[in-house]
């Protein structure tokens, strides 16, 4: 399957829950609409017989300074097909589904989310620190406006 026949099978299935993003030749990235529609999308893309996306290469958190968005990588290598897809929050309640039940390998990733920017993940199995100390009561240190009494902010380039 190609980039082209990709994109249209994943939007012909999931229709306006999703939206392709232009990306230039890479890989497809989509965004998805609801946020509420991560666990059924990831199972959806998991199980689907065209596209057994059963690897998670990455996920990760983005602080725009806007807005959050998390960013899901995934392949299947049954199938050797790859594309990505994301979703955005506001900064305030940022709460997210863990799909640690649907690929293991997220655990870490939802972790180092819930503690360096503060985005809960609900349903998590053992939310709990890794990075910071146990004790570490500074706030959020991935975040953009982010400030320590001991951090040296760098100038913006």
């Amino acid at each position: 399957m190609n980039r082209d026949q990709l994109i249209e099978y994943i939007s012909g299935k999931f229709g306006d829950k999703i939206e392709p993003l232009k990306t230039g030749p890479v890989e497809p990235v989509f965004l998805l609409k609801d946020n509420s529609f991560l666990p059924e999308f990831c199972r959806a893309i998991k199980t689907d017989l065209t596209l057994q996306m059963d690897y998670l290469c990455n996920l990760a958190a983005v602080d725009t300074g806007e807005k959050f968005e998390i960013v899901y990588n995934v392949a299947s290598v049954e199938k050797n097909i790859r594309f990505d897809f994301k979703l955005t929050m506001p900064f305030e309640g940022a709460e997210i589904d863990s799909v640690q039940d649907i690929w293991p390998a997220a655990n870490w990733y939802e972790r180092e989310m819930w503690e360096l920017y503060g985005i809960n993940i609900k349903n998590h199995a053992t939310l709990t620190r890794f990075l910071l100390p146990d004790d570490w009561n500074q706030g959020n240190p991935m975040r953009k406006n982010w400030d320590a009494p001991d951090f040296i902010r760098m100038p913006e380039l």
